[in-house]
């Protein structure tokens, strides 16, 4: 202990702790309520006051503990620390990485806040200060398995092969660490690497045999039979009553893949629909929301929006172009394609647009004329500051985030000179599609109630046509089954949209080595192959719901 506390107190907190450590967390508060009366101002009893506020989730009361720890205490390190602990939670960021700062000043051999502190300003993009901090840690303490894990998950979003070897020094520091595992197996799957994430996911599942998210990514790259060991594991898993709903979901999923691949109809049904039944409630998703994002969009473009002129346009290098769509419908192929040119790089699905427009939508609601010039200059400034965090050399950027169709006014109004590519593929093809696969993010709650989605898939196609009407010619609309037939000149014709050189390398598109981040991963490193469009009829008699929903299209 930091201070001179009597020898009567001292055992107290002893207890403190011996409750703490044991769960007994209501009874370790009343204690240390106690022995503030007797010892009002022994900061130690406010700090660990905090930390079992923390522990029952009751953030608030554990920050203002804290806080009385330091104004006790100001060179309380761990104080602070915990502070810039909770702050995160809170997504206070800013007032996180002050506390884990002061932390540091106090301790500057501090591995824990050091680390924290990069995870803070990672959440805020700070990508290099992230990495100093890391850095930081682990020169502090070389055997710091956590620092190496979050130096690889920070490097797997824009340099995959060093996130690698970040993850590979966490195992060798602590052999069991199936966090790391199991994002190493996640980096090889981008990768293209199917041998080496499965190997990696197996031993993920060997150290911790309930990790549903394994379970589940290993089924997506797994062909079963019926003697799998795995599918009895998941099967045990998903029988416990303590299950988690997430777990469950994930479980039901990972299941329905599996009696997918062995052929047992009725049960991949059973399973699909229970994990989407499962997914809806746990999103709690209502269709109205959808539907009233959609209906703002129009209204806001009644008329259309300010154009950003030559004048105001500061000059630039990169290029964006916006690969949009349904979910499953090719975009991943269509980028896998465009990047495959020497002057593209791919970017995959980035957030950055929606962060950017979807807070003025709200302001919009009570301010109908928030998206002025001012707005729209700074939709572009923001969005092209995003884009120069990548730190790519190429001009060429795409932007594949397929829910961006909702915001093709915005794109149009920010940047005139933009390209933009519409992937059309057969409604029941993607919606069948979107239906069958697990979505990890929370936008996707259409996908999991086939009346759901036939009506999203019927909001996406209004507001296309919208788009058409209201930006006529400003936006390339490509058929999948036309690029799978004829890829070719399909291909010619996307370049040249793109003002793109013909590059050869764009018909070999499955030897690009990019790392891909979602579930097409495995099939971009494919040949060009058709008839994926038709896989639906298979099992016609269970989609009529589906099929019904969609006749108009």
């Amino acid at each position: 202990m930091s201070i001179k506390e009597p020898n009567m107190l001292r055992a107290e907190i002893e207890s403190v702790f011996l409750l703490y450590n044991n769960g007994r967390i209501q009874e370790a508060i009343n204690l240390i309520k106690v022995l503030n009366e007797s010892y009002p101002n022994v900061p130690l009893l406010f700090n660990l006051l905090g930390a079992c506020y923390k522990s029952l989730g009751n953030l608030d009361a554990a920050l203002q503990m804290f806080e009385t720890a330091t104004n006790i205490k100001p060179d309380y390190a761990e104080a602070f620390f915990n502070q810039g602990v909770i702050l995160k939670e809170l997504s206070k960021l800013n007032e996180a990485i002050d506390c884990f700062q002061k932390a540091i000043a106090i301790l500057p051999n501090y591995p824990d806040a050091h680390n924290n502190l990069g995870n803070a300003l990672e959440d805020l993009g700070q990508r290099e200060a992230a990495i100093e901090s890391y850095e930081w840690a682990i020169s502090y303490k070389v055997d710091y398995a956590q620092a190496y894990l979050n130096l690889g998950i920070l490097f797997s979003k824009f340099d995959p092969i060093k996130a690698v070897d970040y993850y590979k020094k966490a195992i060798v520091i602590d052999p069991n660490h199936d966090a790391a595992y199991f994002n190493l197996a996640s980096t090889y799957r981008h990768l293209g690497l199917k041998n080496e994430a499965i190997v990696a996911y197996e031993k993920v599942i060997e150290i911790k045999p309930d990790y549903a998210d394994a379970h589940k990514n290993l089924s997506a790259l797994k062909k079963y039979n019926k003697n799998d060991s795995q599918i009895l594991k998941m099967e045990s898993l998903l029988s416990k009553r303590d299950l988690n709903e997430s777990d469950k979901i994930i479980l039901n999923f990972a299941l329905a893949k599996v009696n997918e691949d062995l052929g047992n109809e009725d049960d991949f049904f059973k399973f699909l629909n229970k994990g989407n039944k499962l997914r809806k409630k746990e999103l709690n998703y209502t269709f109205n929301k959808d539907k009233e994002v959609i209906l703002k969009i129009k209204e806001v473009f009644k008329t259309p929006l300010y154009q950003v002129k030559k004048p105001s346009i500061k000059k630039t290098v990169l290029k964006p172009i916006f690969i949009v769509g349904m979910p499953r419908s090719g975009t991943s192929l269509v980028e896998q394609i465009i990047s495959s040119h020497n002057e593209v790089y791919g970017a995959g699905e980035l957030d950055f647009l929606a962060k950017i427009v979807a807070p003025g939508l709200k302001e919009s609601i009570n301010n109908k004329n928030f998206f002025t010039e001012k707005a729209i200059l700074s939709i572009r400034e923001k969005y092209l500051k995003s884009l120069s965090s990548l730190n790519t050399s190429e001009s060429f950027i795409t932007d594949k985030m397929p829910s961006n169709f909702r915001y093709i006014g915005f794109i149009l109004s920010a940047f005139p000179e933009a390209k933009i590519i519409h992937l059309n593929r057969d409604a029941m093809a993607t919606c069948w599609s979107i239906y069958k696969h697990y979505f990890k993010s929370n936008g996707n709650g259409y996908a999991h109630n086939f009346k759901d989605l036939a009506a999203y898939y019927s909001l996406y196609k209004e507001l296309m046509v919208f788009w058409n009407d209201l930006y006529p010619n400003k936006i390339f609309d490509i058929s999948y089954e036309d690029l799978t037939i004829n890829q070719e000149d399909e291909t010619r014709k996307l370049l040249k949209y793109c003002e793109l050189d013909w590059d050869e390398n764009c018909l070999d598109f499955h030897t690009n080595t990019r790392a891909v981040k979602t579930t097409s991963a495995l099939q971009v490193r494919q040949k060009m192959y058709q008839g994926s469009s038709e896989a639906w009829k298979k099992y016609e008699v269970h989609l009529q719901p589906l099929l019904n929903g969609l006749t108009s299209f």
